[in-house]
C-alpha cells in the first residue's frame, strides 16, 4: 500500500467533470491549495470531446451549451482564452411529416414572420410564449447561484411578488399543459413540449414536467435568452479551458485516480490506497454514489440513507453518435450543402401523442418504434470535427426502456436502429452515408460517465428534486451536507444538471466562505487574553 501524503490540502475534488473544475478553479484562484482525482484518462466528465473513430471527432455525452452561467465566463475569463461558441441559427428546423418544415430563427422577428404564413394564430401563441418566459425565467435565475428556499416558499415569493400563476405553469405544471396554453397545432405543441422531458423519466402531461422545459430556458448565448450553440472544437472545449484557468492557478489535476472512499472529516483514499488529507471534499459524483458507494458504512444515518436512496436516478435518454459521408438530405429542405436546416436542432417530435407513445413503449420495456429526438450536425459550423466531406451528427433520443445493465446490450443496437431510421424518414440518405455509429444507452452512460443509472442530471429536476429539496428535503438546497467536511459540488446539488456550472461554484463559495470562518475561529481562540 502506497504511503500516506503528509501533505493537507485545502479541498480535494470527487472528479474533473465541469462542475468539480469551476469549484477547483475557484478555490485555487482563492490561493487555496485543491487537487482533483478523476477515474478516466481526461477531464470533463460527460462534457467532452472523443474520437468516434480515428480523426472523426464528436461530442460524446453533452452535445449544445447554453446554461453556462454568465458570471462563469466573466470570473473565469473563458472568453479570452480561447473558448468559442458558435450560435445556432436557426435554433429550432422543424420538418413536418406531411411536408415543409418550420424554422425558428434567433432573431424574433424573422421567426415570426415565417409562423405567420404557417398560422397567423401559431404566430400570436408564439408571440404570448416568448413574452410568458420573458417574466418566469427572472424569477427563476434568482436564485441559482445562492441556496435555495424549499419549493413552497419560493410560491408563496412568486405570489407575492404577483407572479403566482406564472411560477405554477412554469414549474409546476405538465410541459403538455405548457404547450396547450400558447398553441393550438400539433407542430408547434410537439416541438416545444419534448423540451419539457429532456433527460427525464417522465411522459409530457406529467406535473413537473414544466420545470425541465424551464430549466432549459435559464441560459443565453450572446445576450438572447434561451438560446443555444455549438462549442468549437466539442464540448470537450468547455472543461479543457476550465481546466487551465484551474492548473494555472495551481490546482493539480490528477486523470486515472479513481477515488475508492471518502473519509468524512479526513479526506480521500484513493483505490489504490493512497490517502489525500483536506480540510474539504467536494464530490461532482451523484449523491447515490458519493453517500451510498463513497462513503464508509455508518457515515449517515439510516434516514439520510434512505432519502439518498430514493432519488429518482432513471436513465431515458439514447444517445447516437454518427459519421456520415455526406450531409443529410432532409426531404421537408433539400440540399446537399450547408443550409439553415443543418446549422440549427433538428427537432422530431410531430405533437404530443407521437412522445406518449415512445414513453409509452419504453414504460413497457421496449424500445421505441418512433422516438423523439434533437440531432445537432456540429460539423456543418466547425470543420475541426472531421475531415472535408465527412459530417458527425449528434442524436438525443427518448425514451430508454428501463433495463439493467445485463439486459441492455440486447437492446443497444435495436435502439441505434430505430433512431436512425427514424430520422431517415426526414433524410432518407443518412441510412447509407454512416460510416460510423456508437449507441449510448443509459447503462452506458452510467459505464463511461459515472452518471447511477445513466441519469444525465444526476437525478429528475422535477418538483420535489429541484430548489430546496435538492438533493433531498432538509438539506437547505446548498452544496453543504451532514457529514462533516463534505460538500456536493455536481448536478445533484441545486440548481441542478446540464453545462452550468453553478453547483461548482456555489460549491467552491461555500468552502471558501467555512475555511475562512474556520480560520477565523482559530485565530480568536489563539489570540491572547
Amino acid at each position: 500500500m502506497p504511503a500516506e501524503n503528509p501533505h493537507i490540502w485545502d479541498g480535494v475534488v470527487v472528479g474533473a467533470g465541469h462542475n468539480g473544475l469551476v469549484a477547483a478553479a475557484y478555490l485555487a484562484r482563492a490561493g487555496r491549495s485543491v487537487v482533483v482525482c478523476e477515474r478516466r484518462p481526461i477531464v470533463g466528465g460527460a462534457c467532452v470531446t472523443e474520437e468516434l473513430i480515428p480523426g472523426i471527432r464528436t461530442s460524446s455525452g453533452a452535445y449544445s451549451l447554453s446554461l453556462l452561467r454568465p458570471e462563469i465566463w466573466k470570473e473565469l475569463e473563458l472568453q479570452r482564452r480561447g473558448l468559442e461558441v458558435i450560435p445556432k441559427d436557426p435554433q429550432l428546423f422543424i420538418p413536418l411529416p406531411e411536408g415543409g418544415s418550420l424554422l425558428l430563427w434567433r432573431d424574433e422577428r424573422k421567426t415570426l414572420e415565417g409562423l405567420r404564413r404557417f398560422s397567423a394564430g401559431e404566430a400570436d401563441g408564439y408571440e404570448r410564449f416568448s413574452r410568458f418566459w420573458d417574466r418566469a425565467i427572472p424569477f427563476l435565475r434568482s436564485v441559482l447561484l445562492s441556496d435555495a428556499p424549499p419549493l413552497e416558499q419560493l410560491r408563496t415569493h412568486a405570489q407575492r411578488s404577483g407572479l403566482g400563476e406564472i411560477f405554477r405553469l412554469a414549474v409546476e405544471a405538465s410541459a403538455a399543459e405548457v404547450v396547450e396554453s400558447f398553441f393550438s397545432t400539433d407542430a408547434l405543441r410537439g416541438a416545444f413540449v419534448a423540451q419539457g422531458i429532456i433527460g427525464t423519466a417522465a411522459p409530457p402531461r406529467e406535473p413537473g414536467t414544466a420545470y425541465v422545459m424551464a430549466h432549459h430556458l435559464l441560459g443565453s448565448i450572446g445576450g438572447i435568452d434561451g438560446t443555444w450553440g455549438y462549442v468549437r472544437g466539442g464540448m470537450g472545449s468547455v472543461t479543457q479551458t476550465i481546466a487551465r484557468v484551474a492548473t494555472e492557478a495551481g490546482a493539480l489535476i490528477r486523470t486515472n485516480s479513481p477515488i475508492g472512499e471518502i473519509l468524512p472529516g479526513e479526506g480521500v483514499r484513493l483505490e489504490n490506497g493512497e490517502v489525500l488529507r483536506a480540510r474539504a471534499v467536494l464530490s461532482n459524483a451523484d449523491p447515490k454514489r458519493t453517500f451510498l458507494t463513497l462513503l464508509p458504512s455508518g457515515a449517515i444515518d439510516e434516514a439520510t440513507r434512505k432519502a439518498i436512496g430514493a432519488i429518482d436516478t432513471r436513465g431515458s435518454v439514447v444517445k447516437v453518435n454518427l459519421a456520415l459521408s455526406e450531409l443529410p438530405d432532409y426531404g421537408a429542405m433539400p440540399g446537399s450543402e450547408v443550409g439553415p436546416q443543418h446549422r440549427g436542432t433538428v427537432e422530431i417530435c410531430p405533437s404530443i401523442d407521437y412522445l406518449e407513445r415512445a414513453w409509452a413503449q419504453a414504460s413497457d420495456g421496449h424500445i421505441a418504434d418512433e422516438p423523439f429526438m434533437e440531432v445537432f450536425c456540429g460539423s456543418a459550423v466547425d470543420d475541426s470535427l472531421a475531415p472535408p466531406g465527412i459530417h458527425v451528427l449528434s442524436c438525443f433520443a427518448q425514451y430508454a426502456p428501463q433495463v439493467d445493465a445485463e439486459t441492455w446490450p440486447d437492446l443497444r443496437e435495436r435502439a441505434g436502429d430505430a433512431v436512425v431510421s427514424t430520422l431517415g424518414r426526414y433524410a432518407p440518405n443518412v441510412p447509407g452515408a454512416i460510416i460510423a455509429r456508437e449507441v449510448l444507452g443509459p447503462p452506458d452512460l452510467e459505464a463511461r460517465f459515472g452518471l447511477t443509472g445513466g441519469n444525465i442530471f444526476h437525478g429528475e429536476i422535477v418538483p420535489g428534486a429541484i430548489f430546496g429539496e435538492r438533493p433531498v428535503r432538509g438539506w437547505g438546497g446548498g452544496p453543504r451536507t451532514p457529514v462533516p467536511g463534505l460538500y456536493i459540488c455536481g448536478a445533484g446539488a441545486h440548481p441542478g444538471g446540464g453545462v452550468m456550472g453553478a453547483p461548482g461554484r456555489n460549491a467552491a463559495m461555500a468552502v471558501l466562505a467555512d475555511l475562512a470562518a474556520e480560520e477565523a475561529s482559530l485565530q480568536r481562540r489563539t489570540l491572547p487574553g
